[in-house]
């Protein structure tokens, strides 16, 4: 048994424009162009990942630390990293 194709419609298909894009707003296109900025140079800077074994004790620590600093525990570890770690420490250069 075969089926039978629908019968063709008669009316034509409704189409319906899409209208202009309205006008942007110069401070919203400010605020969003300018984070983008923020997570581009981020990326730039920050290239490389580094992974620890801790104990979640440490890491409760660490995080309540960021926390009560007003930070994230990122940026926490980086500013101690760069405190140890200086780029031109004495004992760094060959």
């Amino acid at each position: 048994m075969t089926a039978k194709p629908p019968p063709s419609s008669k009316r034509p298909a409704k189409r319906v424009g899409i209208g202009t894009r309205p006008p942007a707003n110069p401070q919203a296109e400010a605020w969003i162009r300018q984070g983008d900025a923020d997570a581009f140079s981020k990326g730039d800077v920050f290239t490389a990942r580094l992974t620890l074994d801790i104990t979640p004790a440490l890491r409760s620590r660490i995080k309540v630390s960021a926390f009560t600093q007003g930070v994230t525990v990122a940026d926490l570890l980086r500013a101690l990293l760069e405190r140890e770690f200086p780029e031109h420490r004495r004992e760094n250069t060959p």
